[in-house]
């Protein structure tokens, strides 16, 4: 019996070695791995031993060869048996490999071409492959947390059929990340690379086991590629759900579209609240004014510095998570003894996906994501009266803020004490006109001298004229509706200003 072993993780090789050579096998290895196995007293042979062929081009071919490919993927039948015996290569039966860490070289981004090019695989994939396309008639290894089991296993003589099948499933899923993983460093290289490619290997590897999905009944874990940097670090708290990382994400990706300092409050996906401020204390007072009921048990993002005076203001509201860009050390000390559960999470700046995905039962979406600056410039105002120019900043904030909601999705905003606040929100309707009535109930009298952002054309004049009902000034949004004409009558008898865009911010 021979087993083949070529590994660059050597965690439990020699142990496994020498389990291997008790039970009878003989081991077979180059390089390292051999050197590693001898080293421990066991007794090896050279895979050009195994092929009659020395290791060329500086080692980089050694296992390419009919002698270990045939003896790796020969079935145990007499004709397959007869032609290695015709040819003097003799069956393999065990292979033990893992591969030279790509992933782990090109992570940083500080590494050369040819450093990286160096660092892919050949032969190691090569084998894998081979041995579990044969895995009824060959045990293979890809990952040194099975080895204990699996030699048991063969002690015992139990490794059945389907575990065999699962080592194999191991293995094709380690090379087809490590493919996927060499594709997306190779993509990343070429700056006319097309944004939604013909094929897409998507690459991803479990980097978290999470307690359950958005339900308890649910399993759920979190992936990502292999080159991603991990963009939070939690600090403190207990650890993340499926639902906090959602609401994370629609937090986090919502206050990078404001100068700091500005604040965040999310609640099932959706902004309950954005605020800006001269500091965050302040920005953060203006957000939770926004809708102090919704935002209980919410996720809280800060585009800024979490010091001592803001982490008191929130103290007396129940917080899921919160992520800064930092926090000072008094800030800390103050919300870890405001609850052991409260999440806090650092953030580290990350580059913007260049696509987006989601499963559906037809497949999987894919779309560039909704990052491209808006031109103000390019704002069409389609009213007699145009807006002031406080309406036109607090049009700008509000248009910033509705791409962040679900839709149907209406956002009004007003100044408060000096800098620009949602007050009123209405969140993933299937009415334009029931998103008005929302945003409008929550901002109450503060509606009245309140500007409006629409993340899509008002198809009727009903939401606009509800909107003046309530006192809203001024409106944004794309335009492009059938009865513009009608609309923009109705806003003119209303004495409202009103500005296309020319491009919508549906999220749904």
């Amino acid at each position: 019996m021979l087993a083949l072993l070529s590994v660059f993780d050597k965690r439990g090789l020699v142990e496994l070695g020498q389990a291997l050579a008790a039970m009878g096998y003989e081991l077979v290895a180059s390089g390292g791995t051999a050197r590693a196995l001898r080293a421990a007293g066991l007794t090896v042979r050279e895979v050009s031993d195994l092929t009659g062929f020395p290791e060329l081009l500086e080692g980089r071919v050694k296992t390419l060869h009919p002698a270990v490919h045939a003896g790796i993927l020969s079935r145990r039948t007499p004709a397959d048996q007869a032609e290695l015996q015709r040819h003097g290569v003799q069956p393999i039966d065990v292979v033990v490999v893992n591969l030279y860490p790509f992933a782990e070289t090109v992570r940083s981004g500080d590494v050369s071409l040819e450093a990286a090019l160096a660092q892919i695989d050949i032969g190691g994939v090569t084998l894998l492959r081979a041995a579990a396309k044969n895995f009824p008639h060959v045990v293979v290894l890809s990952d040194p947390a099975d080895y204990d089991w699996v030699v048991d296993a063969l002690r015992a003589g139990t490794l059945t059929l389907d575990r065999r099948r699962a080592l194999a499933l191991k293995a094709f899923r380690y090379t087809a990340l490590y493919d996927a993983t060499i594709a997306d460093y190779l993509a990343r290289g070429l700056p006319d690379d097309p944004a939604l490619p013909a094929m897409w290997p998507v690459g991803l590897e479990q980097v978290q086991v999470l307690r359950y999905g958005e339900n308890p009944h649910q399993q759920a874990a979190r992936y990502r590629t292999a080159l991603e940097p991990e963009p939070f670090v939690q600090i403190h708290g207990r650890e993340m759900s499926y639902n906090n990382w959602l609401d994370l994400d629609a937090a986090w990706r919502a206050a990078q579209e404001f100068p700091a300092p500005a604040v965040v409050i999310v609640k099932h996906g959706n902004p309950c609240g954005i605020g800006l401020g001269e500091s965050v204390v302040s920005a953060y007072r203006r957000a939770l004014a926004s809708d102090p009921v919704s935002a209980f048990g919410s996720v809280i993002a800060v585009q800024g510095v979490v010091d001592r005076l803001a982490a008191e203001a929130m103290q007396d509201l129940f917080i899921e998570v919160l992520v800064a860009e930092e926090f000072t050390l008094e800030a800390l000390d103050v919300l870890r003894a405001k609850s052991q559960n409260l999440r806090l999470l650092r953030a580290r700046a990350a580059a913007v996906r260049p696509r987006e995905a989601r499963t559906t039962v037809a497949g999987w979406l894919v779309q560039t994501p909704d990052v491209e600056p808006d031109d103000v410039r390019t704002w069409q105002v389609v009213t007699r009266r145009a807006p002031t120019e406080e309406e036109w900043e607090g049009l700008r904030f509000a248009w910033r803020a509705v791409k962040h909601v679900r839709s149907n999705a209406i956002v009004l905003a007003r100044r408060l004490e000096g800098n620009w606040a949602t007050v009123g929100i209405g969140a993933g309707q299937m009415s334009r006109v029931d998103a008005v009535h929302m945003a409008v109930y929550k901002a109450g009298g503060r509606a009245q001298g309140a500007v409006l952002a629409s993340d899509a054309f008002f198809p009727f004049p009903d939401g606009l004229a509800l909107a003046a009902q309530h006192g809203v000034t001024a409106v944004v949004q794309p335009g492009g509706s059938r009865r513009d004409a009608e609309v923009i009558a109705e806003a003119d008898r209303r004495g409202l200003a009103m500005v296309f865009t020319g491009r919508r911010h549906f999220r749904h």
